[in-house]
């Protein structure tokens, strides 16, 4: 069985680890940090794009990389292509790590479901609130 780790920075509501439980996941850790030079914009999902004044929150989470595989083989997400990011975290150390984004031409559509979940979500992980007010600003 191939238990390699992979350190994965989560944006959208795969930083719920009770969603993630549910498809069989169980991060090893899991920690709130921000990337920066990144935005975030909700389409029918959420994706990060570049926008150097900008910064883009969430949670870096070690989970399996065979989970990591599965995960984005999923149809919804299956466009999301691998980036690698710096994570910040709350001491203000860097951690390598990959994140998943949808390529700018692909991104379309509102999806205020998936923005009001997201905004719950994020108040819930104690995300700070001007990122929580950079979402509701999303919500269609």
């Amino acid at each position: 069985m191939n238990t390699e780790q992979v350190a994965v920075f989560f944006y959208g509501l795969f930083m719920d680890e009770s969603l993630l439980a549910s498809k069989g996941i169980s991060p090893s850790k899991a920690t709130v940090g921000h990337v920066d030079g990144y935005g975030l914009r909700i389409g029918r999902r959420a994706t990060l794009v570049p926008d150097e004044s900008n910064r883009a929150y969430g949670i870096l989470m070690t989970i399996r990389a065979e989970d990591v595989r599965a995960l984005y083989s999923q149809e919804s997400v299956a466009d999301y292509v691998a980036e690698s990011v710096s994570v910040v975290l709350p001491d203000g150390t860097l951690e390598a790590a990959v994140c998943y984004n949808l390529p700018e031409s692909k991104l379309e559509g509102t999806n205020s479901q998936y923005a009001n979940s997201l905004l719950t979500l994020a108040g819930k992980l104690g995300l700070p609130s001007d990122y929580l007010q950079q979402i509701r600003k999303q919500v269609a």
